[in-house]
Protein backbone atom coordinates (compact mmCIF):
# COMPACT_ATOMS: atom_id res chain seq x y z
CA UNK A 1 0.00 0.00 0.00
CA UNK A 2 2.78 2.36 0.95
CA UNK A 3 4.63 1.45 -2.22
CA UNK A 4 1.50 2.15 -4.26
CA UNK A 5 1.00 5.52 -2.57
CA UNK A 6 4.67 6.38 -3.09
CA UNK A 7 4.44 5.56 -6.76
CA UNK A 8 1.25 7.58 -7.12
CA UNK A 9 2.83 10.56 -5.36
CA UNK A 10 5.91 10.30 -7.56
CA UNK A 11 3.80 10.12 -10.71
CA UNK A 12 1.75 13.12 -9.62
CA UNK A 13 4.92 15.07 -8.84
CA UNK A 14 6.33 14.25 -12.26
CA UNK A 15 3.10 15.34 -13.93
CA UNK A 16 3.06 18.61 -12.01
CA UNK A 17 6.71 19.19 -12.85
CA UNK A 18 6.04 18.50 -16.52
CA UNK A 19 3.04 20.83 -16.57
CA UNK A 20 5.08 23.52 -14.85
CA UNK A 21 7.78 23.17 -17.48
CA UNK A 22 5.20 23.55 -20.25
CA UNK A 23 3.65 26.52 -18.49
CA UNK A 24 7.10 28.09 -18.13
CA UNK A 25 7.66 28.12 -21.90
CA UNK A 26 7.66 31.61 -23.34
CA UNK A 27 5.08 32.27 -26.03
CA UNK A 28 6.25 34.84 -28.55
CA UNK A 29 3.96 36.10 -31.29
CA UNK A 30 5.77 36.93 -34.52
CA UNK A 31 3.85 39.10 -36.98
CA UNK A 32 5.59 39.06 -40.36
CA UNK A 33 4.76 41.55 -43.10
CA UNK A 34 4.58 38.69 -45.60
CA UNK A 35 5.72 35.10 -45.90
CA UNK A 36 6.43 35.13 -49.64
CA UNK A 37 9.39 37.52 -49.49
CA UNK A 38 12.64 35.62 -50.11
CA UNK A 39 14.86 37.41 -47.60
CA UNK A 40 12.17 37.49 -44.92
CA UNK A 41 11.71 33.75 -45.39
CA UNK A 42 15.34 33.20 -44.43
CA UNK A 43 14.94 35.47 -41.42
CA UNK A 44 11.81 33.60 -40.32
CA UNK A 45 13.64 30.27 -40.60
CA UNK A 46 16.55 31.66 -38.58
CA UNK A 47 14.11 32.77 -35.86
CA UNK A 48 12.72 29.26 -35.67
CA UNK A 49 16.21 27.76 -35.46
CA UNK A 50 17.19 30.19 -32.69
CA UNK A 51 14.07 29.46 -30.64
CA UNK A 52 14.59 25.72 -31.03
CA UNK A 53 18.22 25.97 -29.95
CA UNK A 54 17.27 28.02 -26.87
CA UNK A 55 14.51 25.65 -25.80
CA UNK A 56 11.44 26.76 -23.89
CA UNK A 57 10.50 29.34 -26.52
CA UNK A 58 7.35 28.84 -28.59
CA UNK A 59 6.99 31.05 -31.67
CA UNK A 60 3.57 31.74 -33.18
CA UNK A 61 3.99 33.15 -36.71
CA UNK A 62 1.31 35.07 -38.59
CA UNK A 63 1.42 36.34 -42.18
CA UNK A 64 0.31 39.93 -42.82
CA UNK A 65 0.32 39.32 -46.60
CA UNK A 66 1.39 42.90 -47.17
CA UNK A 67 -1.85 44.25 -45.69
CA UNK A 68 -1.33 46.74 -42.86
CA UNK A 69 -4.89 46.38 -41.53
CA UNK A 70 -4.58 42.61 -41.52
CA UNK A 71 -1.34 42.87 -39.58
CA UNK A 72 -2.90 45.18 -36.98
CA UNK A 73 -5.74 42.67 -36.51
CA UNK A 74 -3.26 39.80 -36.19
CA UNK A 75 -1.28 41.66 -33.52
CA UNK A 76 -4.52 42.28 -31.62
CA UNK A 77 -5.28 38.56 -31.75
CA UNK A 78 -1.81 37.69 -30.46
CA UNK A 79 -2.25 40.16 -27.61
CA UNK A 80 -5.61 38.54 -26.86
CA UNK A 81 -3.84 35.19 -26.59
CA UNK A 82 -1.64 36.77 -23.91
CA UNK A 83 1.69 36.08 -25.56
CA UNK A 84 4.72 36.88 -23.42
CA UNK A 85 6.30 39.07 -26.10
CA UNK A 86 5.72 40.31 -29.63
CA UNK A 87 8.08 40.53 -32.59
CA UNK A 88 6.76 42.57 -35.51
CA UNK A 89 8.17 42.97 -38.99
CA UNK A 90 5.90 45.86 -40.03
CA UNK A 91 4.03 46.03 -43.31
CA UNK A 92 4.06 49.82 -43.24
CA UNK A 93 6.69 51.57 -41.14
CA UNK A 94 4.54 54.72 -41.05
CA UNK A 95 1.56 52.87 -39.56
CA UNK A 96 3.02 51.23 -36.45
CA UNK A 97 1.65 53.64 -33.83
CA UNK A 98 -1.47 51.52 -33.26
CA UNK A 99 0.62 48.36 -32.80
CA UNK A 100 2.97 50.10 -30.36
CA UNK A 101 0.07 51.58 -28.38
CA UNK A 102 -1.73 48.23 -28.09
CA UNK A 103 1.38 46.35 -26.95
CA UNK A 104 2.32 48.99 -24.38
CA UNK A 105 -1.25 49.10 -23.03
CA UNK A 106 -1.22 45.31 -22.64
CA UNK A 107 2.24 45.50 -21.01
CA UNK A 108 3.62 43.07 -23.57
CA UNK A 109 7.25 43.63 -24.68
CA UNK A 110 7.49 44.52 -28.36
CA UNK A 111 10.43 44.13 -30.74
CA UNK A 112 10.33 45.56 -34.25
CA UNK A 113 12.65 43.61 -36.52
CA UNK A 114 14.23 44.45 -39.90
CA UNK A 115 12.08 47.54 -40.42
CA UNK A 116 12.24 50.34 -37.89
CA UNK A 117 9.04 52.34 -37.31
CA UNK A 118 9.10 55.90 -38.60
CA UNK A 119 8.54 57.11 -35.02
CA UNK A 120 11.87 58.57 -33.94
CA UNK A 121 11.22 57.96 -30.24
CA UNK A 122 9.70 54.68 -29.06
CA UNK A 123 8.33 54.14 -25.54
CA UNK A 124 9.84 51.91 -22.86
CA UNK A 125 9.11 48.25 -23.45
CA UNK A 126 9.66 48.59 -27.20
CA UNK A 127 12.94 47.75 -28.96
CA UNK A 128 14.20 47.55 -32.53
CA UNK A 129 16.59 45.14 -34.25
CA UNK A 130 17.50 46.55 -37.64
CA UNK A 131 20.35 47.50 -39.93
CA UNK A 132 21.27 50.99 -41.15
CA UNK A 133 19.65 51.10 -44.59
CA UNK A 134 21.39 54.31 -45.57
CA UNK A 135 24.67 52.46 -45.05
CA UNK A 136 23.54 49.79 -47.52
CA UNK A 137 22.83 52.42 -50.18
CA UNK A 138 26.12 54.17 -49.59
CA UNK A 139 28.12 50.95 -49.79
CA UNK A 140 26.62 49.71 -53.05
CA UNK A 141 26.72 53.12 -54.76
CA UNK A 142 30.29 53.93 -53.71
CA UNK A 143 31.44 50.63 -55.21
CA UNK A 144 29.61 51.44 -58.46
CA UNK A 145 30.88 55.03 -58.55
CA UNK A 146 34.45 53.73 -58.38
CA UNK A 147 33.77 51.21 -61.15
CA UNK A 148 32.16 53.94 -63.29
CA UNK A 149 35.08 56.33 -62.78
CA UNK A 150 32.60 58.85 -61.41
CA UNK A 151 30.55 59.29 -64.58
CA UNK A 152 27.56 57.78 -66.36
CA UNK A 153 23.83 57.38 -65.81
CA UNK A 154 22.04 55.00 -63.48
CA UNK A 155 18.53 53.69 -62.99
CA UNK A 156 17.18 52.81 -59.55
CA UNK A 157 14.85 49.91 -58.73
CA UNK A 158 12.96 50.90 -55.59
CA UNK A 159 11.43 48.54 -53.06
CA UNK A 160 7.97 48.95 -51.55
CA UNK A 161 7.31 52.68 -51.30
CA UNK A 162 5.57 52.30 -47.92
CA UNK A 163 8.75 50.88 -46.41
CA UNK A 164 11.38 53.19 -44.96
CA UNK A 165 14.05 50.67 -46.00
CA UNK A 166 13.30 51.75 -49.56
CA UNK A 167 13.52 55.42 -48.69
CA UNK A 168 16.71 55.10 -46.65
CA UNK A 169 18.61 52.82 -49.03
CA UNK A 170 17.81 55.22 -51.85
CA UNK A 171 18.82 58.14 -49.66
CA UNK A 172 22.19 56.47 -49.12
CA UNK A 173 22.59 55.94 -52.87
CA UNK A 174 21.85 59.60 -53.60
CA UNK A 175 24.20 60.79 -50.85
CA UNK A 176 27.06 59.19 -52.78
CA UNK A 177 25.80 60.44 -56.16
CA UNK A 178 25.85 63.98 -54.78
CA UNK A 179 29.64 63.68 -54.59
CA UNK A 180 29.90 62.82 -58.29
CA UNK A 181 28.55 65.51 -60.67
CA UNK A 182 29.24 63.15 -63.58
CA UNK A 183 26.72 60.55 -62.39
CA UNK A 184 23.05 61.17 -63.18
CA UNK A 185 19.87 59.32 -62.21
CA UNK A 186 17.97 58.60 -65.43
CA UNK A 187 14.97 56.74 -63.99
CA UNK A 188 13.67 55.30 -60.74
CA UNK A 189 10.63 53.08 -60.24
CA UNK A 190 9.24 50.71 -57.63
CA UNK A 191 9.49 47.00 -58.26
CA UNK A 192 8.09 46.27 -54.78
CA UNK A 193 11.02 43.93 -54.00
CA UNK A 194 10.01 41.41 -56.74
CA UNK A 195 12.26 39.65 -59.27
CA UNK A 196 9.63 39.61 -62.00
CA UNK A 197 8.82 43.28 -61.49
CA UNK A 198 12.50 44.16 -61.55
CA UNK A 199 12.80 42.30 -64.83
CA UNK A 200 9.69 43.92 -66.36
CA UNK A 201 10.70 47.47 -65.38
CA UNK A 202 14.25 47.06 -66.69
CA UNK A 203 12.89 45.58 -69.91
CA UNK A 204 10.61 48.59 -70.30
CA UNK A 205 13.54 50.97 -69.86
CA UNK A 206 15.53 49.07 -72.47
CA UNK A 207 12.58 48.99 -74.87
CA UNK A 208 12.30 52.78 -74.48
CA UNK A 209 15.87 52.99 -75.73
CA UNK A 210 17.30 54.29 -72.47
CA UNK A 211 21.06 54.00 -72.14
CA UNK A 212 22.37 53.52 -68.61
CA UNK A 213 25.65 52.43 -67.07
CA UNK A 214 24.27 50.76 -63.95
CA UNK A 215 21.17 49.43 -62.27
CA UNK A 216 21.02 50.19 -58.55
CA UNK A 217 18.48 47.98 -56.83
CA UNK A 218 17.16 48.18 -53.27
CA UNK A 219 17.36 44.38 -53.03
CA UNK A 220 18.84 41.30 -54.71
CA UNK A 221 15.57 39.97 -56.13
CA UNK A 222 14.91 43.04 -58.29
CA UNK A 223 18.60 43.15 -59.21
CA UNK A 224 18.48 39.56 -60.45
CA UNK A 225 15.38 40.44 -62.47
CA UNK A 226 17.26 43.37 -64.00
CA UNK A 227 20.19 41.11 -64.89
CA UNK A 228 17.78 38.71 -66.61
CA UNK A 229 16.27 41.55 -68.65
CA UNK A 230 19.73 42.77 -69.69
CA UNK A 231 20.68 39.27 -70.82
CA UNK A 232 17.48 38.86 -72.83
CA UNK A 233 18.13 42.21 -74.49
CA UNK A 234 21.50 40.93 -75.68
CA UNK A 235 23.60 43.11 -73.41
CA UNK A 236 27.07 41.72 -72.83
CA UNK A 237 27.45 40.55 -69.24
CA UNK A 238 29.15 43.26 -67.22
CA UNK A 239 28.47 46.00 -69.78
CA UNK A 240 25.81 47.35 -67.41
CA UNK A 241 26.70 47.15 -63.72
CA UNK A 242 24.03 45.70 -61.43
CA UNK A 243 23.96 46.19 -57.67
CA UNK A 244 21.68 44.61 -55.07
CA UNK A 245 21.19 44.44 -51.32
CA UNK A 246 20.66 41.44 -49.00
CA UNK A 247 23.17 38.77 -49.93
CA UNK A 248 20.55 36.05 -50.33
CA UNK A 249 21.79 32.66 -51.61
CA UNK A 250 20.45 33.55 -55.07
CA UNK A 251 22.16 36.93 -54.84
CA UNK A 252 25.48 35.34 -53.87
CA UNK A 253 25.23 32.86 -56.74
CA UNK A 254 24.47 35.71 -59.14
CA UNK A 255 27.66 37.49 -58.06
CA UNK A 256 29.67 34.30 -58.51
CA UNK A 257 28.28 33.94 -62.04
CA UNK A 258 28.99 37.58 -62.86
CA UNK A 259 25.30 38.47 -63.22
CA UNK A 260 25.44 40.92 -60.32
CA UNK A 261 28.37 43.27 -59.88
CA UNK A 262 28.00 43.78 -56.16
CA UNK A 263 25.60 43.39 -53.25
CA UNK A 264 25.44 44.32 -49.60
CA UNK A 265 25.00 41.62 -46.97
CA UNK A 266 22.02 42.11 -44.71
CA UNK A 267 22.44 39.62 -41.90
CA UNK A 268 19.12 37.74 -41.69
CA UNK A 269 20.47 35.43 -39.01
CA UNK A 270 21.87 38.33 -37.00
CA UNK A 271 18.57 40.19 -37.07
CA UNK A 272 16.57 37.03 -36.33
CA UNK A 273 18.69 36.01 -33.37
CA UNK A 274 18.88 39.59 -32.10
CA UNK A 275 15.09 39.86 -32.15
CA UNK A 276 14.57 36.56 -30.32
CA UNK A 277 17.21 37.42 -27.71
CA UNK A 278 15.67 40.85 -27.12
CA UNK A 279 12.13 39.48 -26.86
CA UNK A 280 13.15 36.76 -24.41
CA UNK A 281 15.11 39.17 -22.22
CA UNK A 282 12.27 41.66 -22.12
CA UNK A 283 9.74 38.91 -21.35
CA UNK A 284 11.92 37.92 -18.40
CA UNK A 285 12.14 41.56 -17.27
CA UNK A 286 15.85 41.65 -18.05
CA UNK A 287 17.33 44.97 -19.18
CA UNK A 288 18.59 45.44 -22.73
CA UNK A 289 21.91 47.20 -23.25
CA UNK A 290 20.26 49.40 -25.87
CA UNK A 291 16.73 49.94 -27.13
CA UNK A 292 17.95 50.17 -30.74
CA UNK A 293 20.03 47.14 -31.72
CA UNK A 294 21.88 47.61 -35.03
CA UNK A 295 23.23 44.72 -37.11
CA UNK A 296 25.90 46.05 -39.54
CA UNK A 297 25.86 45.66 -43.32
CA UNK A 298 28.87 44.30 -45.22
CA UNK A 299 29.86 44.79 -48.86
CA UNK A 300 29.85 41.65 -51.05
CA UNK A 301 32.16 41.68 -54.07
CA UNK A 302 33.38 38.98 -56.48
CA UNK A 303 36.60 38.89 -54.44
CA UNK A 304 34.99 38.09 -51.08
CA UNK A 305 31.70 36.43 -52.07
CA UNK A 306 32.91 32.99 -50.98
CA UNK A 307 33.20 34.17 -47.38
CA UNK A 308 29.42 34.68 -47.17
CA UNK A 309 26.83 31.97 -46.63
Amino acid sequence: MNIKLGFTSLTLAMMLSSNAAVAADLKIGVAMSQFDDTWLTYMRQDMGDKAKAMGGVDLQFVDGRGDVNKQIDQVSELIGKKVDALIVNPVDTAATAQITKAAVAAKIPLVYVNRRPDDLKLPAGVATVTSDDEEAGRLQMQYLADKMDGKGSIVILLGDLSNNSTQNRTKGVKAIIAKYPGIKVDQEQSGAWGRQKGMDITNDWLTQGRDFSAVVSNNDEMAIGAAMALKQAGKKQGAVLVAGVDGTPDGLNAIKKGQLTVSVFQDAKGQAEGAIDAAVKMAKNEKLETQAIVIPYRLITPENVDTFK
